[in-house]
């Protein structure tokens, strides 16, 4: 098996809103659960769908690896973990917002599609599983993607943007002040 090593702890430190410290106790978590030092996809679904037991997490887990694997490599190496956990835990709101608009733009073309934000949406609802939404109705995904898009594409072309992105993000409250939650949590 061949073993990863990381950069060293002061790169990772300069390059995250991580302590030394911090970064000691997320490496020995992450060799804990990879001990060679990268994560190939089935294995990072197979971690993922422990927190959703009562759900199909595995698409929407490939959606994130995705995001996580900004090299495009088909692994996930400790500095690419810790990078993406960093912006979300730490980051500024632009950062975090950019971070999902890359989640959501599933072919990494600059712009969030409707059937992209479908699969998003689907990926989503069978993550949770059935008995978070019991009630839920076949055309709910869809409903979700048209307010999405009523909400955030400002004009009206089909896509959006990253800039129309950040923008009705900013805008709206309830997506804020969940941003501004979860940044004092941590």
């Amino acid at each position: 098996m061949v073993c990863h090593r990381p950069e060293g702890l002061d790169q990772l430190e300069a390059l995250t809103n991580f302590s030394k410290k911090e970064l000691q106790v997320l490496y020995r978590g992450f060799k804990n659960e990879c001990p060679s030092g990268v994560v190939n996809e089935e294995t990072f679904k197979q971690i993922y769908a422990q927190f959703f037991p009562h759900g199909d997490a595995s698409t929407y887990a490939h959606y994130l690896f995705n995001a996580f694997d900004t090299a495009h490599s088909g692994s996930i190496k400790f500095e690419d973990f810790v990078t993406a956990l960093s912006i979300l835990l730490r980051g500024t709101i632009t950062e975090k917002l950019q971070w999902t608009f890359n989640l959501y733009d599933i072919n990494r073309d600059g712009y969030i599609n409707k059937e992209e934000m479908t699969d998003i949406v689907r990926a989503i609802y069978d993550m949770m599983g059935k008995y978070t939404y019991p009630v839920l109705k076949n055309d709910a995904p869809k409903q979700h993607v048209e307010a999405f898009f009523q909400k955030m594409d400002k004009n009206r072309d089909g896509v959006v943007t990253l800039d129309e992105f950040i923008y009705s993000c900013q805008e709206d409250e309830n997506i804020m002040r969940s941003l501004q939650l979860f940044e004092n949590v941590i």
